[in-house]
């Protein structure tokens, strides 16, 4: 499901770096130069967080959301320079009823970043848990009784799933 878009710019990147990651390459673009990356880029942490505020805007549910139970992966297999634009993209990989709480169900997800050249350059694997509908609202397939509003969010990113372990480095 296409999660919107957000660009990277020069400012952003050193502000964010300065608050919460303050290596050279983040925060000196004079030093950054001369770094490992050949200029500045962004954190890996500041592109999550950026890709999170894609979530909550565009797929995540007030009425559904309970927190995430965790995260299986996360990569930066690309650096994110100033400018950058990456559009956020969600993939419901498997959905289930939690095991342990039963008005609960558990969504595992690929979440990607994908810049303007189509590098994927961010990567998270959450499990988000979201609340189970009342019976009256419960889809009639054989899918875990997750909110319609999940489902509904999700139907359109499943069918990339199969695929997404197969095209990162």
């Amino acid at each position: 499901m296409d999660c919107g878009s957000f660009t990277m710019s020069e400012a952003d990147i050193i502000a964010f770096a300065k608050e919460y990651d303050p290596q050279p390459f983040h925060v000196d673009p004079v030093a950054a130069q001369d770094g490992p990356f050949g200029g500045l880029i962004a954190s890996g942490w500041h592109t999550t967080s950026m890709m999170m505020r894609q979530l909550v805007e565009h797929w995540l549910t007030p009425e559904s959301s309970l927190g995430a139970a965790g995260v299986d992966e996360l990569r930066w297999p690309y650096p994110v320079r100033p400018g950058d634009t990456l559009q956020v993209r969600a993939t419901v990989v498997e959905a289930r009823k939690s095991a342990s709480k039963p008005d609960r169900g558990i969504i595992k997800t690929l979440i990607e970043a994908v810049n303007q050249d189509g590098k994927t350059n961010g990567i998270t694997a959450p499990n988000p848990q979201a609340r189970n509908a009342p019976t009256s609202a419960r889809t009639r397939s054989n899918s875990p009784n997750i909110t319609r509003a999940w489902l509904r969010r999700s139907a359109a990113s499943r069918s990339v799933a199969r695929s997404a372990s197969r095209r990162y480095p």
